[in-house]
C-alpha cells in the first residue's frame, strides 16, 4: 500500500480507551469516520478532523474498521444489532476487534464477517487509556496472515509493539493469560507492600527498591503511585479483572489446565468488589490486603514517577509537548 493515509478507516467505541487510539489513528493524518453509541464522545475526534456517522452500518463502505467495545453484549449488538455493522450485503474491507471479549463472542462475530466476505482480525491491546496516549500500548493480534500485513501499518500506530500470534480467535486467549497474570502480580505487590509497612518500611521505599530490581517492570512502576497515594481512580476496574479472571478459569476448564493461583486470585477480587471498590482501579487490591492485617494506611504524598514518558510524537502532540 503505496499510502496508507489515503486508506478510508472506521471506529466504532469512543470510550475513554477508544477515544484515545481513534486520536492516534487521526493524528497520524488518516481519514477517520466514528461511531459511539453516546454522539457527545465523538466531539473530541471531530475536532481531530473525524466524520460522525449515525450507525455502525454507516461505515460497511470503509475499507478498515476498528471496533473497541466493552464487553461481548455490546460487540454483538454494533456488529450485528438493528444497523449493525455487518448487517446488510457487505461489509468493509477489514474488521479489527480491539475489544477484550470472550472467543464465544468473537467466533460469532467472525462467522458473521465471513458469511458476507469481510476477513477479521482479533487484536485486544494491553495497556489502559494513559499508556496508549504515551505510546506505550501493546497489541496481540490473530487471524488470516495477509490482512494482518495490510493492517500491520495501521496497528503500528496504536502503540509500541504488534505480535502475531497466529489464525482463529488465540489472541484472545493470549490477551486473557496477559490479564491472568494483571491481577496475580498485583495481588502479590500488595501482599508485599504490607508486610513490609507494617514492619516500618515506607511504600514508596519498598517499591523503589522493587522497581530498581530485577523484578521491577513498566507495570510496577506505572502502578506505584496508586500504592503509594492511595490514589484509586480507574484506569481498570475491578469489576472488569473479575471479568477477565472468569474468562481465564473459563478457559482453563475448558483446555484442562489447573489454574489455582488465579483461583485465588479471583476469589479475592470478587471480595474486593463486594466490599464496594468494584468501581475503583484494581490497585485497591491494596487496601483489602491491609484491612486484613489490620493495617490503617494514609496518603504518603510523594512525587512518584510513573515511568509514563511519551515514546512518540503522537503521543507528545497528544500531551502538548512541543
Amino acid at each position: 500500500m503505496s499510502d496508507v493515509t489515503s486508506t478510508k478507516l472506521g471506529w466504532i467505541g469512543a470510550g475513554r480507551m477508544g477515544r484515545v487510539l481513534a486520536e492516534r489513528l487521526l493524528r497520524s493524518g488518516h481519514d477517520l469516520a466514528v461511531y459511539n453509541r453516546t454522539r457527545a464522545k465523538t466531539e473530541p475526534l471531530e475536532a481531530l478532523g473525524a466524520a460522525t456517522v449515525e450507525a455502525p452500518a454507516d461505515l460497511a463502505d470503509r475499507d478498515i474498521v476498528f471496533t473497541m467495545i466493552g464487553g461481548d453484549a455490546d460487540l454483538l449488538a454494533v456488529i450485528d444489532g438493528p444497523s449493525g455493522l455487518l448487517t446488510g450485503s457487505h461489509g468493509p474491507g477489514l474488521l479489527i476487534d480491539c475489544s477484550t471479549v470472550s472467543s464465544d463472542a468473537s467466533r460469532q462475530v467472525r462467522r458473521r464477517a465471513e458469511e458476507i466476505g469481510t476477513p477479521m482480525l482479533a487484536a485486544p491491546v494491553s495497556g489502559n487509556p494513559k499508556v496508549a496516549k504515551a505510546g506505550m500500548l501493546s497489541l496481540v493480534v490473530s487471524g488470516p496472515r495477509e490482512p494482518f500485513e495490510t493492517a500491520r501499518p495501521y496497528l503500528e500506530v496504536l502503540g509500541r509493539s504488534v505480535t502475531y500470534v497466529g489464525d482463529g480467535d488465540v489472541a484472545r486467549l493470549v490477551k486473557i493469560a496477559h490479564n491472568l497474570l494483571l491481577g496475580v502480580v498485583t495481588q502479590s505487590l500488595a501482599e508485599i507492600t504490607v508486610l513490609a509497612e507494617r514492619g516500618g518500611v515506607a511504600r514508596s521505599d519498598l517499591l523503589a527498591f522493587i522497581n530498581d530490581s530485577v523484578m521491577g517492570s513498566a507495570f510496577t512502576r506505572y502502578k506505584t503511585p496508586a500504592f503509594v497515594n492511595l490514589d484509586f481512580h480507574p484506569t481498570f476496574t475491578g469489576h472488569l479483572l473479575r471479568k477477565d479472571l472468569e474468562l481465564g478459569l473459563e478457559a482453563g476448564r475448558d483446555l484442562g489446565v489447573p489454574l489455582p493461583i488465579t483461583a485465588a486470585v479471583h476469589e479475592i477480587v470478587t471480595a474486593l468488589v463486594s466490599d464496594g471498590h468494584g468501581d475503583e482501579d484494581f490497585a485497591a487490591l491494596l487496601l483489602l490486603e491491609a484491612a486484613g492485617a489490620g493495617l490503617e494506611l494514609a496518603p504518603e504524598r510523594v512525587d512518584v514517577d510513573d515511568g509514563l514518558h511519551p515514546v512518540d510524537d503522537l503521543a507528545r502532540a497528544a500531551r502538548g509537548d512541543e
